[in-house]
């Protein structure tokens, strides 16, 4: 009763500051219909149609107030109505600006008496969920941890409760005897997606108490909040939410206009934002030590007030902000990030699962969503799950028309795994092959700079191991150097496969050819070969020596310089003179200089290519020199100079 009076005295004053109009009409109405439900006495009140409809209207159309919302829902988990008007109080619960923490602790108090049912209470979890980042608080409802966890034996609750908890948990939250209960309750239920991610949440906070982890990775919480969300992000977006903040004005009052030009796409981020309670009390904040995130906007203030800062309610919101993701980067508070990464999740789930390229609008808001989060992977220099798992189900439907740099730029984020060619780049491979040559090279230098991430973990795990720090790079997915490695040479072999193609079907193209060559000039330059590949590539510019130079290139002797072939296979290729053809005079991509050569240089006289040998031969490689063959000089001068001080 005392709540119900506090919000109809609320509202009350405000049908008064609203004027005459409508605005004062809805105010009156929707006072008297908290009024009523908060002290009817009937489980079936005749009236209760009519009060639940100027409700309704109100709500979906505007929002609530805190005051209101706390009243509702103590009616509705109180048990007093019928399941029919507690379920309709609890849908129209829109807040126009924030939740109060105390209607939250008091619905969690009235389950504990068992007076709302099962269905009721399951309502109100989903609804919890949805608007837990508009919490004006969460001290309260931290206190209350325990009691959370009770509910974890509840079947049809259970899912809610360990998303909740994934929300709420610290590392003093992490107990031994809960780790306990929640491997008793997986052995009970079986793999459980909600039960695998808590327990992976506590073993982060608490990696002595969790000695085993189901495998493979837990999926998203499948938890729908559509119910409200949709209402609650057109009436935030809209404007209303700031009007909450003076008692005095209630959220019927339409929003002033703006001058600027409203933007066509939604605002999917949130505005960076303390807790109500921090921005409003300034006497708490001076004994918390708690600096306001609206007045965070240098550097220096970052420095200044690093351990007064507190995430913000809507953990979304950090993506607009460097700084937050500096402070993130620096605190390393795991927990930080899985709630980032848990909404980033919610948002992909829930606002672009049908994006196919076919809204122009969706388009845009997808594409501009998806350069915050590679923006915040790159100050983060560190991937989200849930951009993993959504690269995965991209690449199985995505036609490579819409959205290719983004999510070739997420592609790059992939952590190496032993199933990772399987997941990721057998579903590339097929997109490669009949896509343009243009995005074929995109995908070349996408694979780059997966490889230099890759070659980055590879030279910090084996500097850990000079230092005799053990064989595990600290990765999100611990992955064994061994496994990397391996990693890594999957990644070049299949690089090398789809190249080889590539090639031959857009004809040796030489912006691919260049791309290509780039892959392969970082894993000479960024992997740490062993004395084997240094003889295999030995072995290649050998090869190459003996084609170009001695004429030697298929010869067998003691003393090999090229490739040794049976003169049986040689003479069904059908090349005439086999050793000769492929110097620098007679070779088909340099025959046209040789010529050029001859015919400059002896314009009368009808000499022919074989002349070029002796001092011909060598006026014939300055002369290729300066027509600008600059990596042909660098390998000759290079390579011959070691084959001569080898005495062959």
């Amino acid at each position: 009763m005392e709540r119900a009076d506090r919000a109809s005295t609320r509202l009350r004053a405000a049908s008064g500051a609203g004027g005459g109009g409508d605005d004062g009409d809805d105010l009156e109405s929707l006072r008297k219909a908290v009024e009523y439900f908060a002290t009817v006495k009937e489980r079936t009140p005749s009236n209760g149609n009519l009060h639940m409809e100027a409700i309704e209207g109100i709500a979906f159309e505007k929002g609530l107030l805190p005051d209101a919302i706390e009243a509702l829902l103590d009616v509705a988990m109180s048990g007093r109505l019928v399941d029919r008007f507690n379920t309709r109080l609890l849908k129209c619960l829109i807040p126009a600006s924030v939740v109060p923490e105390s209607a939250v602790t008091k619905a969690i108090s009235w389950m504990c008496t068992r007076k709302p049912t099962i269905h009721i209470q399951v309502l109100f979890m989903r609804w919890l969920l949805t608007v837990f980042d508009l919490l004006n608080s969460k001290k309260e409802l931290h206190s209350l941890y325990g009691i959370i966890f009770f509910y974890l034996q509840n079947d049809k609750l259970c899912p809610y409760m360990c998303r909740l908890l994934y929300l709420l948990t610290k590392k003093d939250n992490v107990k031994r005897f809960r780790v306990k209960k929640l491997i008793d309750l997986q052995s009970k239920m079986g793999i459980q997606t909600h039960l695998v991610a808590l327990i992976l949440l506590y073993k982060i906070h608490a990696p002595e108490y969790v000695s085993l982890v189901p495998l493979g990775k837990p999926k998203n919480f499948q938890v729908s909040g559509s119910l409200w969300k949709k209402a609650i992000d057109r009436i935030q977006n809209n404007g209303y939410r700031h009007l909450a903040e003076a008692p005095s004005l209630v959220n019927l009052t339409e929003p002033p206009v703006r001058k600027r030009k409203r933007k066509m796409h939604r605002e999917l981020i949130p505005v960076v934002s303390s807790a109500p309670h921090v921005t409003q009390l300034s006497r708490s904040q001076m004994q918390n030590k708690t600096f306001p995130l609206e007045q965070l906007t240098t550097f220096s203030q970052l420095l200044q007030n690093f351990d007064w800062i507190e995430f913000p309610a809507q953990m979304g919101s950090v993506l607009r902000s460097p700084l937050l993701l500096h402070y993130i980067n620096w605190v390393k508070d795991d927990s930080a990030l899985l709630r980032l990464d848990l909404w980033l999740a919610q948002t992909l789930q829930e606002e672009f699962a049908d994006c196919n390229g076919e809204s122009m609008q969706k388009e845009e808001e997808f594409t501009e969503f998806l350069n915050i989060i590679i923006r915040a992977q790159e100050c983060l220099q560190e991937g989200f799950s849930c951009c993993e798992d959504f690269v995965f189900k991209s690449l199985t439907l995505w036609d490579s028309s819409w959205c290719s740099s983004q999510i070739l730029a997420l592609l790059t984020r992939i952590p190496p795994s032993s199933d990772v060619i399987y997941l990721y780049f057998d579903p590339l491979k097929k997109l490669f092959f009949t896509s343009s040559v243009y995005f074929k090279c995109n995908v070349i230098e996408s694979l780059t700079n997966l490889l230099v991430k890759w070659l980055t973990w590879h030279s910090v795990c084996v500097a850990e191991m000079d230092k005799e720090i053990p064989n595990v790079l600290q990765s999100p997915q611990n992955v064994t150097l061994s496994g990397l490695v391996n990693s890594i040479s999957e990644l070049v072999e299949f690089c090398a496969r789809i190249s080889i193609v590539a090639l031959q079907m857009e004809a040796y193209n030489s912006l691919l050819l260049h791309f290509i060559l780039n892959f392969y000039e970082t894993v000479h330059i960024g992997l740490q070969v062993n004395r084997k590949m240094f003889q295999q590539y030995n072995a290649f510019v050998k090869a190459a020596v003996s084609c170009l130079w001695t004429s030697r290139s298929f010869a067998h002797d003691i003393h090999p310089m090229g490739i040794g072939i049976e003169y049986n296979l040689l003479a069904q290729t059908r090349v005439p003179d086999s050793k000769s053809s492929f110097t620098i005079v007679n070779h088909p991509a340099l025959m046209g200089h040789a010529i050029n050569f001859i015919q400059q240089g002896w314009p009368n006289e009808k000499k022919r290519l074989h002349a070029i040998q002796g001092k011909v031969w060598n006026w014939y490689v300055e002369y290729l020199y300066n027509q600008g063959l600059d990596g042909l000089k660098l390998f000759l001068e290079f390579s011959i100079h070691t084959s001569s001080s080898s005495q062959h």
